[in-house]
């Protein structure tokens, strides 16, 4: 069986039970807490005692999900890249999974869980595990306040006809979540089948979220109970095709064809995986960077050239590689973007390349590598930690990465300071993230731009219709940058209607004000906001017009805003270009 066809008889399974399908949500999660999209719940996550599935608009859909999803995630784990080059570990993954928000609870979720393995995909389930407080070390805050998991015995027992010794107790790795600094959590029940060399291979993790945990590590208990469940495909794929790892299955064969058969074995794997991790973080809009998903994208292509540039063979075609892995997903995942990953690829192989042979020969004649000199070719050379500590072999041994933190952290000491030296006569600086000035003069101008963005964002939507929605925002003095859904470029004539209806708002002299509300009346005004943010329980709503419920525009915001749009002056969009797969990146300035 395909992993094509493992996908599509998991969505047709749960399609069929009354599921609705939710597309994958990007790697970029809306979540702040997380850097990025680790588990098929992320994009659930506020479903399970916050925003009612029966009502809130999922933007991905169109409308509400109801009180049951299914849907095929991809994932990233950031926490294995230094472990890829063995037969086990991955970075990118992805994970078929159900979902309920009340709809229901153990019973079915233990039924569809025990059905699709057994029956769907002929896999005779081994064990299943449980959770039990009294397997869980002392002093542990999952153990505080939650009971053995009996109901889940009973099920597997009494209605799946499991026997006892099929039934195993265990304790901290069934107890799942929260996913981030809080959220929902609770016990889980674990599905295990045998794989074809005869290890026992964890299939599904079926997780009965009874809790909310809060950021003090509190448990509440939630008031709807609900059901997350995630299933690996590359592990299921592995077990169903009867392959001894997950890098034989059909979705690795490809990728490894293109890769020349004497390289070393770690190599071939680190190219595979990396390979797929990159080009799905690419096409989510990431790019090289020294700062979270853009780090994290850099040490992927990063670590894929030196060992390139080791292997020293000119026939290898890394585009090939790439090309492979788009058109393996492509039917999946449309938004898979061929060109623009090799462009990236490309970039920063052209300007690694430049330093690196440099940055090696260095490292060959030190006759120790401690913190101290990784981080001096890190920041002369960019090498990243990761590979000085891979190519220093025994010179290395000694060198630790708390030790090359340590150094990081001086440095960034040291830059922060001459920022602060460099800003002090500005006297007031606003940088909230989004807005950039650094005293009143710019102040007034950024704040003119600020309210021209939320003017633009409604005009966009009644030129393009509601399904455009903001990704994102960034205002300086110049200029206001602001990222929305589209997954083409804007005709000229849509750009000049978008420009028209802004002048004319403009001209028109409303009024900008705002209300503090309480949260779920303020989502109930109407207001554009982030889908699945995390907002406090009392949001300011500014809007546009004479009143809330007739304002032209209206959008969680902090501010700072004009009071009144005649202040604004005339705005025009000097670019219109795509940010990345389905987003597009407009830059406009006010006169």
């Amino acid at each position: 069986m395909s992993s094509d066809e493992i996908r599509k008889r998991f969505l047709e399974y749960f399609e069929k039970r009354g599921h609705i399908i939710v597309p994958s949500s990007s790697l970029i999660p809306d979540d702040p807490s997380v850097l990025l999209t680790t588990a098929g719940m992320q994009q659930f996550k506020p479903y399970y005692g916050e925003l009612d599935p029966m009502t809130t608009v999922h933007p991905s859909i169109g409308r509400p999900v109801g009180e049951n999803v299914a849907s095929v995630q991809r994932c990233f784990r950031t926490s294995d890249i230094d472990e890829v080059g063995d037969e086990s570990h991955l970075t990118f993954f992805e994970m078929l999974g159900n979902f309920s928000f009340g709809g229901y609870f153990k019973k079915e979720a233990i039924r569809y869980g025990y059905d699709f393995v057994v029956n769907e995909m002929k896999l005779p389930i081994e064990y299943v595990t449980i959770f039990d407080p009294a397997r869980v070390p002392g002093g542990d805050w999952r153990k505080e306040g939650v009971p053995f998991d009996q109901e889940s015995y009973d099920i597997w027992k009494n209605e799946i006809g499991l026997s006892e010794e099929k039934i195993k107790r265990e304790g901290v790795d069934n107890f799942w979540g929260p996913t981030g600094n809080e959220g929902p959590c609770g016990p889980t029940t674990e599905l295990y089948v045998r794989s074809v060399d005869g290890k026992d291979i964890e299939v599904w993790n079926i997780v009965f979220n009874e809790f909310y945990c809060d950021k003090n590590r509190k448990l509440m208990r939630l008031k709807t109970p609900g059901v997350d469940t995630g299933m690996g495909l590359e592990r299921l794929a592995m077990v169903v095709q009867k392959v001894p790892t997950i890098f034989e299955t059909d979705l690795f064969v490809p990728l490894m064809a293109f890769i020349p058969e004497a390289m070393p074995t770690d190599r071939k794997l680190i190219f595979a995986d990396h390979a797929r991790g990159s080009a799905f973080l690419i096409s989510d809009g990431v790019r090289p960077s020294n700062k979270e998903a853009g780090y994290i994208l850099r040490r992927l292509l990063r670590r894929i050239i030196v060992h390139m540039y080791l292997e020293q063979n000119p026939g290898f075609d890394f585009r090939k590689l790439f090309e492979t892995v788009v058109r393996n997903y492509k039917d999946f995942y449309p938004e898979l973007d061929h060109e623009t990953t090799v462009s990236v690829f490309e970039e920063e192989n052209r300007k690694f390349r430049k330093t690196i042979a440099n940055g090696l020969r260095e490292l060959k004649k030190m006759p120790l590598v401690d913190g101290k000199s990784a981080f001096r070719l890190y920041e002369t050379f960019g090498i990243p930690y990761e590979i000085i500590k891979e190519l220093s072999d025994d010179k290395g041994k000694n060198l630790r990465r708390e030790d090359f933190d340590k150094e990081f952290k001086r440095h960034q000491e040291i830059s922060r300071a001459g920022q602060e030296r460099k800003f002090g006569g500005h006297g007031l600086l606003l940088d909230t993230g989004e807005l950039k000035a650094g005293n009143e003069e710019e102040l007034k101008k950024v704040t003119r731009l600020h309210t021209a963005t939320h003017l633009l964002h409604q005009a966009l939507r009644d030129v393009l219709g509601n399904s455009v929605r903001q990704m994102g925002s960034d205002i300086t003095v110049e200029r206001t940058r602001f990222d929305y859904t589209l997954d083409r470029k804007m005709t000229p004539e849509e750009i000049k209607k978008v420009e028209a209806i802004v002048d004319e708002k403009v001209s028109a002299g409303l009024p900008v004000s705002f209300k503090e509300l309480p949260l779920r009346e303020a989502e109930k005004t109407g207001a554009l906001h982030f889908f699945k943010a995390k907002y406090p329980s009392l949001v300011k709503v500014y809007y546009i017009g004479d009143s809330i419920e007739k304002a032209y525009s209206k959008e969680f915001c902090g501010g700072p805003h004009v009071n009144n749009t005649a202040e604004i002056g005339r705005v025009k969009i000097l670019k219109d270009e795509a940010s990345s797969a389905g987003v597009r990146r407009i830059r406009a300035a006010v006169d």
